[in-house]
């Protein structure tokens, strides 16, 4: 198998959505999904700050009932990201929601109903100037592609998008952004990789139902960090059954990961072995906690001994080595202080704060 290293991000056209591009090489946003009763303006919007705080791009509400879609323009006229309208089956919430100047919809065109209601939506979606979102899902798969394989082909999950894009087409709507998100994750990586020559739309990754917060995080970060390296992706959303604040640190995690995003500060440390003399464990958590809300880049590392310490960090910015009762302090891989071990958390953040400004 012939590989190319460095891969390049697969090339797709460029989707606005309010003030974010998707697409066309532009940064990999994140997004995610309000659990709140979106009729509720007042808590979806103290929501929503919350997130955007947290670091989300672009959020998502479902619109349930003619009620919540009326709320729409109260709940963006309070934010400062595009506002997606997550809406199934009646296609009436689609046509309100863009009336309510939404800045994407989510509809899967197969349960929207006929071809006459997808083009009502489309003509209203395109005069209005916003894109659409459509998607395959694991709990979604057309029945009669199912007798053809089961839910977790990635070929019945192709088959399926192509089929949902055809009827956009059909009704002249290319401001599309698509997503193919099974609970499998090889199903997903599958079916990302397999149509990602085959359209030149962007692509909305994810595993959906991903699970629990450990268990989720460790599903998404595997199935979209292997897309991403692969150069596949555009706007990412990680699924999880919690609170929707973690679903942005994990996805801000996964990117910086990969280097797609250099915002924040990134602490590196050691496993612990035999050789650690520090409680090095407390010492790391509490750097980690006590930097995240930084934005300058930078790599800070935290190592358990002073055998491999400095040279396993070469890479960081700065950071600290322990040994018995002491530590070293080291700035790009170079030792620069001898300090006492109850001093080490203390003059790490004193150094951090000296680089970054406190910001």
């Amino acid at each position: 198998m012939e590989l190319k290293y460095p891969p390049e991000r697969r090339k797709s056209r460029v989707v606005k959505v309010g003030n974010v591009l998707i697409g066309g090489g532009f940064p990999v946003s994140i997004q995610s999904m309000t659990t709140t009763d979106t009729r509720d303006v007042d808590s979806t919007v103290a929501q929503i700050t919350a997130l955007t705080e947290a670091g989300c791009d672009i959020v998502r509400v479902a619109v349930l009932d003619n009620e919540a879609a009326l709320c729409l323009s109260k709940i963006k006229s309070q934010i400062s990201i595009p506002l997606v309208a997550d809406i199934h089956f009646k296609y009436k919430l689609a046509l309100e929601a863009i009336k309510q100047g939404v800045d994407k919809i989510r509809i899967n065109p197969g349960n929207i109903g006929s071809d006459d209601k997808v083009r009502e939506i489309t003509k209203a979606a395109k005069d209005a100037g916003i894109p659409i979102r459509v998607g395959v899902n694991s709990g979604s798969l057309p029945k009669d592609l199912l007798r053809e394989g089961d839910c977790e082909d990635p070929r019945i999950f192709i088959k399926a998008a192509l089929r949902q894009l055809e009827v956009l087409e059909n009704n002249d709507f290319f401001d599309i952004v698509l997503a193919l998100k099974s609970t499998n994750v090889n199903t997903s990586y599958w079916a990302y990789m397999l149509l990602a020559d085959k359209v030149d739309y962007p692509f909305h990754i994810g595993i959906t139902e991903a699970g629990t917060l450990q268990t989720g995080s460790i599903k998404s970060a595997v199935g979209i960090g292997s897309l991403l390296i692969n150069g596949i992706g555009d706007t990412i959303r990680v699924s999880l059954t919690a609170d929707p604040i973690e679903e942005i640190k994990i996805g801000k995690a996964i990117l910086k990961s990969l280097a797609l995003k250099k915002e924040g500060v990134e602490v590196i440390s050691c496993p612990t072995c035999g050789r650690c003399e520090i409680d090095m464990i407390p010492i790391a958590e509490s750097i980690e906690a006590k930097t995240r809300h930084l934005k300058t880049p930078l790599k800070v590392a935290v190592m358990g001994c002073i055998v491999n310490g400095p040279g396993e960090a070469s890479v960081a910015d700065v950071g600290i080595a322990g040994g018995r009762g002491l530590g070293l302090l080291f700035k790009n891989g170079k030792i620069v202080d001898k300090i006492s071990e109850n001093e080490l958390e203390t003059r790490l953040l004193d150094e951090i704060d000296k680089l970054t400004g406190g910001k």
